[in-house]
């Protein structure tokens, strides 16, 4: 777990959001800790804040809402002569600082809609109708999404679907960017070099002949080790199979749900069926700190109320610990009938499961914001979406924690140059 300390850095971030009332674009690399900075901020600061992120795991993980659900927002390209006041304006009125998690996935057209539907409903012509904006997220990562429909529609009106090409900035509207340089995930030198030259699409011959002493062709996984690979089906594939090749007995669990929880956002099975020996993925932080989001382990034994789970610690040991059903919540955003100055969040939905998940292989999509000690990396036919060979293998503590199924091209480091210069762009 990253280490919540004050360093120099994140108290400088913090008086910039906290103290001066920047809006910004807080920005880094994998593993600096814009996370754990975000979780700073919301537990220090005397603002009223609401915290929110594109998709509905995004926003399980920041403990927010959805943009879409907060705003009252239809999931397509829409005109602003479709987004109308709010009814209950209430909590718009009273926010002070807005914070959009996952910056990346955001597109511009959603920007622009933010932007406007905070101005008409506070009853204010400034850009985001004068609130302070804290955009969190590394633009090097996961890309907007586009259907091929939506495509010629927002071409002619944007440059680009990154939320920086939206009309507000045009406008006028400025936002600092506070990069994070410090990581907490790597400390080799030669490591983290490798990774920025493949972020910032610097890969040179050597670079790649470096990367590629991981690859590995005869590799058997072992114990611990973690494959992450491109599809949904190839993981669930992985995990299948070696889940039937265990001979002991599957205990199943049921999941409690109440309220409004969308099954898309269950964040592990329903009906988890789990059997001693599996290889597990601990899917949320504990509260007594004996793991965190992302922690390996191997199932010991199953009980009705407690799983037992061998994990990996920080002095690259093993320890035994007890596992009980942790709850996730759906929340929405509102006001107290007391006091219409506060903001305050309402539970409507919650999910109580063993926060566990088979893990012999996962996407790396949702290997994103986890760090694991090692690591088979399966590209299949090779990469396809921008940042994904790089969200990849900065998964990993080191390069020797790597082991790779297919070379790696100079074709699988995919970068957009519209981002190398909007943050070239900032920096100037």
């Amino acid at each position: 777990m990253q280490p919540l300390e004050l360093s120099p850095e994140f108290t400088a971030a913090l008086d910039a959001i906290e103290k001066e009332g920047k809006s910004v674009f807080l920005t880094g690399r994998a593993g600096t800790g814009k996370s754990t900075l975000l979780q700073l901020f919301r537990k220090t600061t005397y603002k009223k804040v609401v915290a929110l992120a594109p998709t509905g795991v995004a926003a399980l993980n920041v403990q927010g809402q959805t943009i879409h659900s907060f705003f009252g927002l239809p999931p397509r390209l829409i005109s602003k002569q479709e987004i109308k006041k709010r009814k209950d304006r209430r909590v718009f009125k009273a926010l002070e600082v807005l914070i959009i998690d996952e910056i990346s996935m955001v597109r511009a057209d959603l920007l622009d809609n933010i932007d406007y539907s905070l101005q008409i409903n506070r009853d204010s012509r400034l850009p985001f109708g004068g609130v302070q904006v804290v955009f969190v997220g590394d633009l090097y990562q996961l890309p907007p999404v586009l259907t091929r429909e939506e495509q010629g529609i927002f071409e002619s009106r944007y440059s680009s679907p990154y939320f920086f090409a939206a009309e507000v900035f045009q406008r006028g509207f400025k936002l600092e960017m506070i990069e994070l340089r410090k990581v907490y995930r790597q400390d080799n030198r030669h490591f983290l070099r490798l990774l920025d030259a493949i972020r910032l699409n610097h890969l040179d011959e050597d670079d790649l002949a470096d990367l590629n002493s991981r690859y590995l062709p005869n590799f058997e996984p072992e114990d611990y080790y973690i494959t992450l690979t491109a599809r949904n089906a190839t993981a669930d594939a992985i995990n299948t199979r070696e889940l039937a090749k265990l001979e002991s007995r599957t205990h199943s669990y049921q999941a409690e749900i109440t309220g409004d929880f969308n099954p898309l956002l269950f964040p592990t099975d329903q009906v988890l069926r789990l059997k001693k020996g599996a290889q597990v993925m601990l899917i949320k932080n504990s509260p007594d700190g004996n793991y965190v989001n992302g922690t390996l382990g191997m199932i010991v034994d199953l009980f009705e109320d407690q799983i037992r789970v061998a994990i990996e610690n920080r002095e690259q040991d093993y320890e035994e610990i007890d596992v009980i059903p942790q709850t996730w919540e759906i929340i929405r955003y509102k006001t107290p009938p007391d006091n219409f100055a506060e903001i305050e969040s309402e539970v409507i939905g919650t999910f109580t499961q063993f926060p566990l998940r088979l893990a012999w292989a996962v996407t790396i999509h949702k290997a994103q914001g986890k760090t694991f000690r090692h690591v088979v990396i399966d590209l299949g036919a090779g990469a396809f979406e921008h940042g994904q060979t790089y969200v990849a293998l900065s998964r990993c503590r080191t390069l020797e924690g790597i082991v790779l199924k297919r070379k790696i091209q100079m074709q699988d480091v995919i970068t957009d140059e519209r981002i190398l210069e909007y943050y070239q762009w900032l920096e100037g």
